[in-house]
């Protein structure tokens, strides 16, 4: 599975941006989902989704961010709203492979990783 991202870029704090993942390849996937790495940091969850929709976000995102999934085209995307300085970092997608027990933290397969960078 090869894992695409787009849409990072620069945004003013309470700006928005939208990234996107398209998965390809042969093997299915069930959960999908955003990482990101702040410098200097921990790479943590950001936001994932299953094939059902049932959907899991970190604490310091929730009500700001919204993950959403395109199932015909094998695409997620992130939408990212009021966004803060502290929310800078490079974001990584990934996945999970299918009919294995889903555990929301996807990592079988990862992206190169988008930078967001978020200006005060």
């Amino acid at each position: 599975v090869q894992l695409e991202e787009s849409g990072g870029g620069l945004v003013q704090s309470g700006g928005t941006l939208r990234l996107s993942c398209v998965a390809s390849g042969s093997t299915m996937v069930n959960v999908m989902g955003w990482y990101r790495q702040p410098p200097g940091k921990n790479r943590e969850l950001v936001a994932a989704i299953t094939n059902q929709g049932t959907t899991k976000y970190g604490d310091s995102v929730t009500g700001r961010f919204t993950i959403s999934r395109d199932y015909g085209k094998q695409t997620i995307y992130l939408q990212m709203n009021n966004l803060k300085p502290d929310d800078t970092a490079v974001y990584y997608c990934a996945a999970e492979r299918a009919f294995r027990p889903i555990t929301f933290y996807p990592d079988d397969y990862w992206g190169q990783g988008t930078q967001v960078t978020v200006s005060s």
